[in-house]
């Protein structure tokens, strides 16, 4: 990147320090960064460089890129201080990706230290787990989807691997498909209670045993009327199952699927915007690195024949390096604006997924509660149908019967006498 503009509060340095023992270039002036690293500005054309200029306009003191170039590894994104998370093996902090030049630095070491501090995996950047302390959670309390799902994970085949975002989509949709299956559940067991109903209800009209007589034939009429009140309680126990169980898990997200497809196509959108703006800022950093390699060459040049084309050279090149690393820079921004959107997205998704699924959950247990609730009335019902065949089985009387019996068949109380001879 270039060494930042000439701002308020950045003075040029005492008397005494190198203005005193260098002798710099018409037109150049020396500043010191906010972090104290010195810089020099060339107050005709604006140009700015790490480097000390030559007393010879456009040739630099040393020789080698003028240019500080980018990490290697794009250095996080702006999170303002908002955590977001590396692969499984553990939880760090991200670092803000800032317009300081010293973390921008050109020297090797700038670069090793990037390299060491930040992974990138499938074009997102993420601190080293190596390097970085261990990361706050955005709900430390739970087990939140928002903490856990900012890595790929392998596949169970091990043929690929599975964004996790797409992890939990596959999670709500088999949710989803969970509570269709329990509302087919539902409706077998209600087809089973009408076909009980209706079995019940043609037993309850038939003849057998009608001849029955006395109370005993009270108490097997009752039994058979005990079979119709039964079917009558069982056609209602489905018709309550279709109405608050079968229909309302069939009905809850109707619109689900529609809405899970929304979210992951403007997530999968994000991350592809992201892995362009990856891809733009790997080629950023390619250019300068030639920018920088056609300079030095040039320098070196210099260095064995002085001419005037290759001082005109160096300066075009010189310009073409900086105009290089302020594309290396946009394109830096870019990214980082792209993976910051990409954050927020992916929390506020995950959390509204978590929601949508507590949701699902408490609803299906409602409903089940619902459930068992109509099967303890059934169960009571029922019981009731059968307690007037208990009250009639208790006063059958089979000696009471027989005089009753007698009394309407009776023929005669004279009994036959031996006949004599």
């Amino acid at each position: 990147m270039s060494p930042p503009p000439m701002k308020p509060g950045m003075v040029p340095p005492p008397p005494g320090e190198e203005s005193q023992t260098v002798v710099l270039p018409p037109g150049w002036q020396s500043y010191l960064s906010p972090q104290g690293r010195r810089y020099y500005v060339n107050t005709a054309t604006n140009e700015t460089t790490w480097e000390r200029p030559s007393s010879s306009p456009g040739i630099p003191a040393s020789p080698g890129p003028h240019r500080s170039s980018l990490p290697l590894t794009v250095n996080g994104y702006h999170t303002s201080g908002t955590p977001a998370h590396p692969p499984e093996t553990a939880h760090m902090s991200v670092r803000k990706s800032t317009g300081d030049s010293q973390n921008l630095g050109s020297s090797s070491p700038g670069k090793k230290q990037s390299k060491e501090n930040t992974i990138t995996i499938n074009c997102v950047t993420f601190p080293h787990p190596d390097t970085m302390p261990e990361q706050q959670l955005l709900k430390p309390t739970e087990w939140s989807y928002c903490d856990y799902f900012w890595a790929d994970k392998k596949d169970p085949q091990g043929n690929g691997t599975m964004a996790g975002f797409e992890l939990l989509l596959q999670k709500q949709l088999k949710g989803k498909q969970m509570q269709k299956e329990m509302s087919e559940f539902i409706r077998e067991r209600i087809k089973i209670e009408e076909e009980y109903a209706k079995n019940l209800a043609k037993l309850s009209q038939n003849s057998l045993a009608a001849q029955e007589e006395g109370s005993l034939g009270e108490a097997w009429a009752q039994v058979k009327k005990s079979l119709a009140d039964e079917a009558e309680v069982h056609l209602k126990f489905s018709a309550k199952l279709h109405s608050e169980v079968e229909k309302p898990l069939m009905n809850f997200r109707e619109n689900f699927k529609k809405d899970m497809k929304k979210c992951d196509h403007h997530i999968a959108d994000l991350r592809k915007q992201l892995a362009s703006r990856y891809a733009a800022v790997e080629k950023a950093r390619k250019a300068l690195t030639e920018r920088q390699r056609d300079l030095e060459m040039k320098t070196q040049q210099l260095e064995i024949k002085l001419s005037n084309k290759t001082e005109e050279d160096i300066k075009k090149a010189r310009r073409k390096s900086t105009q290089a690393g302020d594309d290396l820079m946009r394109c830096v921004d870019l990214y980082n604006q792209a993976q910051s959107k990409w954050f927020e997205e992916m929390v506020t998704t995950t959390l509204e997924l978590e929601r949508l699924e507590v949701e699902r959950v408490e609803m299906i247990r409602q409903h089940l509660c619902q459930y068992t609730q109509l099967r303890h009335e059934t169960d009571m019902f029922n019981q009731s149908t059968v307690e007037p065949v208990d009250q009639l089985l208790r006063k059958v009387d089979p000696a009471k019967d027989r005089e009753l019996w007698v009394r309407e068949h009776k023929t005669g109380n004279i009994r036959p006498v031996d006949m004599e001879i």
